[in-house]
């Protein structure tokens, strides 16, 4: 599989590939190994995370505060409710972009959460981002076997947010995929299919006709 192993069932597909101060896979399975859940392991990955990015952010008890650029801060609260709980962890920081990646959980769902330390705009994204490396792009692919989008995804990054531009459906088949980019206008999609032993790859141009381009 090529999605996050560590708690496949409550992460879904969030692949791990991250930016700025990466964690690899296997940091990822000694921090998480006896997580409580994806809420716990996120806060257990923000502790690495902090070392690694010092002065970006600060736990303030259920509350992370992340440092705005060029000044400023804002806040993320987490809601600790058996009904409706949420959490934001630091994942990454994605310099070129000048952007902040939260882990986010709502109950036993997750997403990431990218801010732009700029406007301090928040923006919610089903999986984690991948940048193209012109940095006018991010691809997120959100596929799983169960729950998920179903959707391979590539947002316009500009000064004022992001935009999903492209978006494409490989259908019930797939089971997992992660997206990475082969070139600005590339995208190398690995993939896994229901009943298949191994994984395939497939490559596709942003402007194939396959993708569905929105407004």
């Amino acid at each position: 599989m090529l999605a996050w192993r560590v708690f496949a069932a409550a992460l879904c597909c969030a692949p791990l590939c991250a930016v700025g101060a990466r964690l690899t896979q296997a940091d990822i399975a000694e921090l998480c190994v006896n997580a409580d859940g994806a809420a716990h392991c996120g806060r257990l990955i923000e502790t690495v995370q902090m070392k690694r990015l010092p002065g970006l952010a600060r736990r303030e008890g259920n509350a992370l505060v992340v440092s705005l650029y060029p000044v400023g801060t804002t806040t993320f609260t987490d809601v600790d409710d058996p009904v409706n709980s949420r959490s934001y962890s630091l994942w990454d920081s994605l310099d070129s972009i000048n952007a902040v990646l939260l882990y986010t959980t709502t109950n036993e769902a997750t997403s990431f959460t990218l801010l732009q330390r700029t406007t301090s705009r928040r923006f919610d994204l089903p999986a984690e981002p991948q940048l193209s490396p012109d940095r006018q792009h991010l691809v997120t692919a959100d596929i799983c076997a169960k729950g998920g989008s179903n959707e391979i995804a590539v947002w316009r990054v500009s000064r004022d947010g992001l935009r999903k531009e492209l978006a494409w459906s490989p259908g019930p088949a797939w089971i997992d995929a992660a997206s990475v980019w082969k070139d600005a206008d590339t995208l190398t999609i690995e993939y896994t299919v229901a009943g298949q032993q191994s994984d395939s790859v497939l490559e596709r141009k942003l402007a194939d006709p396959a993708w569905k381009r929105l407004p």
